[in-house]
């Protein structure tokens, strides 16, 4: 190639970045936000419960351990054959703790093992809560080893369908809050529109608990335990962003 193609070349590209550059390039309109209104909603529902759970726990001592696991399952097999002549479902006892440690004691200072302990627990619910007299007492009444101790522990009331109350509280928070945001908005003559964004700002429903631990001779099963369970009470919080106009 001569001299003057190449410089030809070069003139014509030259002039096609030149041109290139100058085409002018369309600004883009900035979109604008919406107008927005943000409202929070809440919804608490009580319902009385349908439910019950509790603890009952044994433990056994002994100088030695293989006899504090014999003592153990002989005084647990009365337990669970106590509660198996209550009216509860089938599937309604699990085991939840076992264990078998050495004890110990302090003598002149010094540490020297007293023997072993023997701890069982089972986890008992109740799925009529009119029933839950009837199944402490019939656990409490019974008499068992002085190598044992019964304990019966941690009696709460629950919802069978606490996910159910718990979907309709979130619903009717919703509810709540659109009907502040409608509010809000013809405060300022406006009216809603889309719904944007929707938050569950925090939902609570604790169980009912009742006594901490109750511990009962056979002198006392005379007298069925009084039981009076509390409504359970199923909250929720959402915070709605909801487009005005």
């Amino acid at each position: 190639m001569s001299m003057r193609h190449t410089l030809l070349s070069l003139s014509i590209l030259s002039s096609v970045v030149i041109l290139a550059g100058a085409i002018p390039v369309r600004a883009q309109t900035p979109v604008s936000a919406p107008s927005v209104v943000v409202a929070t909603g809440e919804s608490r529902i009580k319902v009385a419960p349908d439910q019950a759970w509790v603890t009952v726990s044994l433990e056994t001592r002994h100088a030695r351990g293989a006899e504090a696991r014999h003592l153990g399952a002989v005084a647990m097999t009365s337990v669970m054959a106590a509660l198996k002549n209550t009216p509860l479902a089938t599937d309604a006892v699990q085991t939840v703790g076992f264990s078998l440690h050495p004890e110990y004691e302090y003598v002149d200072g010094r540490q020297r093992m007293k023997g072993f302990v023997l701890s069982n627990q089972v986890l008992v619910r109740i799925d009529d809560v009119s029933l839950v007299a009837e199944v402490l007492d019939a656990v409490g009444a019974m008499t068992l080893a002085e190598s044992s101790r019964l304990t019966i522990s941690g009696l709460r009331f629950d919802l069978k369908n606490r996910a159910t109350v718990e979907r309709q509280a979130l619903q009717n928070a919703v509810e709540d809050a659109m009907a502040r945001a409608r509010s809000m908005a013809a405060g300022a003559g406006l009216s809603v529109g889309r719904t944007l964004r929707i938050e569950q700002a925090g939902s609570a429903g604790v169980p009912v608990r009742a006594g901490t631990e109750r511990f009962m001779m056979a002198s006392e099963a005379a007298v069925a335990t009084p039981v009076s369970p509390s409504d359970i009470e199923i909250s929720a919080q959402v915070t709605l962003t909801v487009e005005i106009k």
